[in-house]
């Protein structure tokens, strides 16, 4: 361990009689005492030492706990006194307080005013320049905008002005007239089909009979082959999940073969006797 000793000056408050010139005295200067503290210490070194040599000695003894901090405090102890001593043999240095002291700490204390409020100005000064430029990257973001508005504006007003009112029984009549012109013009598409293949797909001879009589069978109806296209359609629009149809004996067999050369109908991959029309709308 090993100490120094400090030194403090007190300015000390004194009466008009020590102010006076003539009644002023030189002021003893304190011897110090720094190699007394020294010994002390090196003393207290020496102590540890041995009781450090002691445990090493014995090796197994060991200090419990409340030995250890009890050593530990009577160092501490011994270390305070020799401060505090120290200190009691010390006598503070007293300045006089005569008016060029009092001129020199007043400067003293007024430069460092000054350098302090200096410092406050340059950071007060810095934080307004940084509030400067933001308040002018803010002004020119805010002009930005408004001549976002102001545009928009603009455009809504022409919009405005372009934009037709639709009643809702306006929008229900228009929609029911488009409804009923693609009624008309399917039931014309339907009708010109219906010409086109009773003109060239005409039915066998007119007859409605079978030409073997000496078979007994009943006799069926054979339907043309726009009834047969209307089934299918019908059939594959309607139920969309199962568009096959049964080949009755009304369906005449070279409309049938027609129909499936020409891609326009396919059987049923396991039921021959099934058939549909080709998907040609997906």
């Amino acid at each position: 361990f090993s100490y120094k000793a400090k030194k403090n000056t007190i300015y000390m408050s004194v009466s008009q009689q020590d102010l006076d010139p003539d009644s002023t005295t030189d002021v003893e200067v304190v011897t110090d005492t720094e190699e007394e503290l020294i010994k002390e210490c090196e003393e207290i070194w020496k102590d540890m030492g041995e009781c450090q040599n002691k445990l090493s000695l014995t090796g197994t003894e060991t200090l419990t706990n409340s030995n250890a901090q009890l050593s530990l405090l009577i160092m501490q102890v011994k270390c305070l006194t020799a401060e505090l001593s120290q200190w009691h043999k010390e006598t503070p240095e007293i300045t006089p307080l005569t008016e060029d002291v009092l001129i020199t700490l007043g400067t003293e204390e007024f430069q460092k005013l000054r350098h302090d409020l200096e410092m406050v100005l340059s950071t007060i000064q810095s934080k307004n320049e940084k509030l400067k430029e933001d308040l002018e990257r803010e002004q020119q973001w805010l002009d930005e905008q408004q001549q976002i508005m102001e545009s928009l504006n603009a455009l809504y007003s022409e919009l405005k002005n372009q934009f037709v009112t639709f009643s809702e029984t306006r929008i229900f009549s228009e929609l029911k007239t488009k409804m009923l012109n693609i009624k008309a013009f399917k039931e014309k598409l339907l009708s010109t089909l219906g010409e086109f293949l009773e003109d060239h797909f005409p039915l066998p001879d007119g007859n409605v009979k079978k030409k073997k009589k000496n078979i007994q069978e009943s006799t069926k109806q054979l339907i043309t082959l726009h009834e047969i296209l209307e089934i299918l359609i019908n059939r594959l629009f309607d139920v969309p999940h199962d568009p096959y149809v049964k080949i009755s004996d009304s369906f005449w067999p070279p409309y049938i073969e027609l129909l499936l050369r020409n891609g326009i109908a396919l059987r049923h991959p396991e039921d021959p006797t099934r058939l549909r029309l080709e998907a040609f709308h997906q």
